[in-house]
């Protein structure tokens, strides 16, 4: 009777033991195991198999390395902590003066409309010095294609006035009756258009030229410091200093590129 009664136990037994084994190694997967036993539709219908709550991802190099990008820190140096060994503020002008640069040449270069004040920037060289054009004669416009300079208040520089016009970027090509100079200004067409574009970038590039020309000066200044402030304080003022000259940069790119739209529509 006895032994019957155990051989009709053991299936049972051995099913307990089964639902046990998962207790040891995951509370997580005992629940489930025990939800399937009484709600085994149910279960395959709405609930996701636990292996898809364990995947997990991980970052790539490149993803970490934006990260890292955007997390470092900017350096915001007091200027008067560090003036006896550069003067911050001065390089900021210095910089922003080549950007006051940059919109001088984009207006008196690259302009599409025609004014009298197109002229007024191109520099005349006489045996007395170099002077802008609009000090040495009357510019006037006779009509949107023509522009008139009266040199009579000085005749003598008639013919380095008319070399400067010809010789500058607006490829222009003046004819002289005594001492008035009559200038024709092209038809806007669209390769007068994609010309000065070009033109646009080689004055940005010019002025990034001259940021880079400020920032390793300031650099080098910095540097001469060496034997009197600590290699930190060295190391936050360059930083300091390149982030400037980045700042300035980003900006000739925003005038490059409003300027490039503005001749090319």
């Amino acid at each position: 009777m006895t032994l019957c009664l155990l051989g009709l136990m053991r299936p049972a037994f051995c099913r307990s033991l089964v639902a046990l084994v998962p207790m040891v190694r995951s509370p997580q997967l005992v629940v489930i195991s025990r939800v399937q036993l009484l709600l085994p539709n149910i279960f395959h219908q709405n609930m996701a198999p636990p292996a898809a709550s364990c995947l997990r991802f991980y970052a790539t190099k490149k993803s970490k390395a934006k990260a890292a990008k955007g997390q470092a820190s900017k350096v915001n140096i007091n200027s008067s902590l560090v003036e006896d060994i550069i003067s911050l503020e001065e390089v900021k002008e210095d910089m922003a003066a080549v950007l006051t640069t940059l919109r001088d040449d984009f207006s008196r270069n690259l302009s599409i409309r025609t004014s009298p004040g197109a002229l007024d920037h191109i520099v005349v060289s006489t045996t007395d010095g170099k002077f802008p054009l609009n000090q040495l004669g009357q510019i006037s416009m006779k009509s949107p294609q023509l522009i008139v300079v009266n040199m009579t208040s000085f005749p003598e520089a008639v013919a380095a006035a008319t070399r400067a016009l010809r010789e500058s970027s607006m490829k222009l090509n003046p004819e002289v009756d005594g001492t008035i100079i009559r200038v024709a200004i092209p038809k806007v067409t669209r390769d007068h258009r994609e010309n000065l574009a070009k033109l646009a970038k080689q004055f940005s590039n010019k002025a990034k030229e001259s940021l880079r020309r400020v920032r390793s000066n300031a650099i080098t200044q910095v540097k001469k410091a060496k034997d009197t402030v600590s290699e930190d304080t060295i190391r936050l003022v360059e930083k300091q200093v390149g982030q400037m000259a980045d700042s300035f940069a980003a900006d000739v790119d925003k005038q490059l590129t409003t300027k490039t739209k503005e001749l090319l529509e």
